[in-house]
C-alpha cells in the first residue's frame, strides 16, 4: 500500500499545491464541492480547474472518450478566449473560418500546439454560434494534449487540473476509472485529483491528505441547509469557472440575461464574471454580474447552488457583501429563462434606487 504524503502546501506554500502537478493525486476526506467553492474564483498561479462527476462508469475507451468530448465541448464554449484575435471574427461564412484557421496556425507556430488540431478547434468554435460544431477527427491522444494546453490559455494558466469526484463504485470500475485519470496525465498533461470517497481497490495512487483553509473547511460541518423546495443538485458531468469579462459559456441563463441587458443605456458599466477583491488580506469573490460604481451584485442560481455547501457559502458571502455595502440580488437559472422581462426590470429598479443614493465606493478601490 502507497503511503500517504504530507499535504505542506508545496514548494509555493499554498493549499492547493500540495498534491504533485502531472499526477494522479487521491484526496481523502475532501468534499468536492468544498473543493468547487475553494477554487473559484482561481487563486493567483493555481491551474485552470475543471471538475467532472461520472454518472457512469463503463469500458475504458468508453470512458476516455466521454472525458474527452465533454473536455472539448468546454473548450469550445470559451472559443474565443484561448485565441488571441479570434474575437474580431463572428461569422462562420467561407472569409470567418479561413481567418480563424490561418490565426490558429500562426498561434501554433509560435507555440507547443499541433497546428491541424488547433485550427480544427477554432473553426468548430467559430461554427457553434450557429450550429452544433460536431465532433474532433483526432486520436485521443493528440486530443488530450491540446485541450489541456487550450484549457489552461483559457485561464492564462501554466497547466489543467482535472478534479473528478469519486462516486460508489466497484472493483472493476473503480480501477476503470484511476486508469482514465493516469492516461489524461500521461497522454494530455493534466493533474488529477480524486476527491469525496475512499479507494479500496486502486492502491498505486499517493493519497494526499489536504488542509484546506479554515473558511472553506467549516462549510464541510455548517449547519445551513438548502430551503426544503430545493431538490439535490443535478449530477452535473462536467463544469468549469467562468472565464472573466463574459457570460458563462455553458450558461443558458447568463448568456439571455446579458442579451435582455444589452440594448438598454442604463445597464451599462456591468462586469460579468468579476473578482471582487474588497482587502489584501480578506476573502476574494467572484461576482456573476456586478455594477462596481452602484455596488450591486447579481448572482444567477443553476442547479450547483442546491447543494448544502454550496448553499452554505452563498449565505454567508452574501452577509459579507452586504456588509461591505453592496446590495446582492439572487434569481434562478428559470426565473431568467422563463422571465427576463421581470428580471430586467428589479434589476433597473434596484440600480436607480443606488444611484439616487449616492456612488458607491468599488471594494477594489479600497484594498
Amino acid at each position: 500500500m502507497v503511503q500517504p504524503v504530507r499535504a505542506d502546501g508545496g514548494a509555493s506554500g499554498v493549499w492547493w499545491a500540495a498534491p504533485p502537478v502531472r499526477r494522479v493525486s487521491h484526496l481523502p476526506a475532501v468534499d468536492p464541492e468544498v473543493l468547487r467553492v475553494a477554487l473559484d474564483p482561481l487563486p493567483p498561479e493555481a491551474p485552470a480547474v475543471v471538475h467532472y462527476r461520472p454518472t457512469v462508469v463503463g469500458p475504458l475507451g468508453d470512458l476516455v472518450d466521454d472525458l474527452l468530448d465533454q473536455l472539448d465541448t468546454a473548450a469550445i464554449a470559451m472559443f474565443p478566449k484561448w485565441l488571441a484575435g479570434a474575437d474580431r471574427y463572428d461569422s462562420d461564412g467561407t472569409l470567418g473560418v479561413a481567418a480563424v484557421r490561418a490565426l490558429a496556425s500562426r498561434a501554433a507556430a509560435q507555440s507547443r500546439h499541433f497546428g491541424p488540431f488547433l485550427a480544427d478547434l477554432a473553426e468548430r468554435g467559430l461554427r457553434d454560434s450557429r450550429r452544433p460544431a460536431g465532433r474532433s477527427r483526432f486520436a485521443p491522444g493528440v486530443r488530450a494534449a491540446g485541450l489541456a494546453r487550450v484549457l489552461a490559455e483559457a485561464y492564462d494558466r501554466a497547466g489543467c487540473l482535472l478534479v473528478i469526484a469519486l462516486p460508489d463504485l466497484g472493483a472493476d470500475a473503480e480501477r476503470t476509472l484511476v486508469a482514465a485519470a493516469e492516461w489524461l496525465v500521461r497522454h494530455g498533461g493534466f493533474t488529477v485529483w480524486l476527491a469525496g470517497g475512499p479507494l479500496h481497490h486502486a492502491d498505486r495512487v499517493r493519497s494526499v491528505p489536504m488542509r484546506l483553509p479554515r473558511r472553506f473547511a467549516e462549510l464541510a460541518s455548517s449547519t445551513d441547509r438548502p430551503p426544503a423546495t430545493s431538490a439535490r443538485p443535478a449530477p452535473t458531468v462536467l463544469a468549469w469557472p467562468p472565464i472573466a469579462g463574459v457570460p458563462r459559456g455553458d450558461s443558458a441563463a447568463e448568456q439571455a440575461l446579458e442579451r435582455a441587458l444589452a440594448p438598454h443605456e442604463w445597464a451599462r458599466g456591468r462586469r460579468w464574471n468579476h473578482t471582487y477583491e474588497w482587502h489584501v488580506l480578506g476573502a476574494s469573490y467572484r461576482l456573476d454580474l456586478f455594477w462596481p460604481v452602484e455596488g450591486l451584485a447579481v448572482e444567477v442560481d443553476g442547479p450547483e447552488h442546491r447543494g448544502r455547501i454550496a448553499f452554505a457559502n452563498d449565505r454567508r458571502r452574501d452577509v459579507q457583501l452586504q456588509l461591505l455595502g453592496l446590495d446582492v440580488l439572487r434569481f434562478t437559472n428559470e426565473q431568467v429563462l422563463t422571465d427576463a422581462p421581470a428580471v430586467v426590470d428589479g434589476i433597473r429598479q434596484l440600480l436607480a434606487r443606488r444611484r439616487a443614493d449616492g456612488t458607491h465606493t468599488d471594494g477594489d478601490e479600497r484594498s
